[in-house]
């Protein structure tokens, strides 16, 4: 815990609602914020930290970049880390429409772009794979290296079953979000963590929020997506897709698959080490001419 507070205290232009803990918190790299406005004019944020092949991070569903703070303080030695608050989510504009696959995937298109990014690593984590995958299916691959798919069904192994949270949201919202934040997690966290992930969840307005869970494509257009995919991939997720993991590793051949048994939907905030890592060995399994 306490080298994660320390990454956030690297990464102050992210966490501006961690003020009052930034204040006691060292600071000796700085990552830089930046914004664009995409196609259909909307302001979006993300930071830039490190040098070398450029790795894009894409969180999950209303969550801020800063959650993969482990990851940005880990890989900005090696890599160009760039944190994308994707529409509506962190410190990007609020939008009034694209809360759907096609719109984000050419967001991440037009930041790739703007950044005039090529061999990227992307790195998809719940809903960002989502995203990830129709950017892939949308985009096509010829601007990655490899891609990091992060604890999402994928399309394939047993249908979800409806568990009536979408209602639970309209009912009572800051509640709802505030159990969905601290479900995420296996190990404890600190409460003023817990605190900003819930107030930065809740500042996506609820109608977008609902429309970010109701994805307009059959399951199966993402294991195609994901199944078309010809850059490797790396499939990383806990135990409830343990059955995912094995289907996508007999019939995907270009990826890798592990699952992180024992931790919580954000497994590289529980276990950032052991994630780091298998990011990386995956990373040196990279053709030369894609490192």
């Amino acid at each position: 815990m306490r080298r994660l507070l320390h990454a956030w205290g690297r990464y102050r232009p992210v966490i501006l609602s961690l003020t009052l803990l930034i204040g006691v918190l060292p600071m000796t790299v700085q990552a830089e914020s930046r914004y664009f406005v995409t196609s259909d004019g909307v302001k979006l944020h993300y930071t830039v930290n490190g040098e070398g092949p450029p790795m894009v991070l894409v969180p999950g569903w209303t969550m801020p970049a800063w959650i993969f703070a482990p990851q940005i303080d880990y890989f900005s030695e090696t890599h160009r880390v760039i944190a994308f608050d994707p529409r509506s989510q962190g410190e990007s504009a609020i939008a009034k429409s694209g809360h759907e696959p096609r719109r984000r995937a050419r967001d991440i298109a037009e930041l790739i772009k703007k950044e005039k990014l090529k061999n990227v690593v992307l790195v998809g984590w719940s809903l960002g794979v989502i995203d990830s995958l129709a950017y892939t299916h949308y985009h096509g691959t010829a601007q990655l290296d490899a891609l990091v798919l992060i604890d999402s069904g994928v399309g394939v192994g047993p249908k979800p079953k409806p568990n009536g949270f979408v209602d639970e949201l309209r009912r009572d919202r800051e509640n709802t979000i505030d159990d969905f934040v601290r479900g995420m997690f296996a190990t404890l966290q600190d409460e003023d963590y817990y605190r900003a992930l819930t107030e930065s969840a809740l500042r996506t307005p609820l109608d977008a929020s609902i429309k970010l869970l109701s994805y307009p494509r059959k399951r199966e257009f993402w294991r195609d997506a994901l199944f078309a995919i010809d850059k490797p991939v790396f499939y990383v997720v806990t135990a409830p897709y343990v059955e995912h993991a094995e289907i996508v590793r007999q019939n995907a051949k270009q990826a890798q698959v592990e699952v992180f048994e024992n931790a919580g939907h954000a497994l590289f905030v529980d276990e950032p080490d052991r994630f780091n890592l298998a990011v990386e060995r995956f990373l040196e399994t990279l053709p030369v001419a894609q490192r």
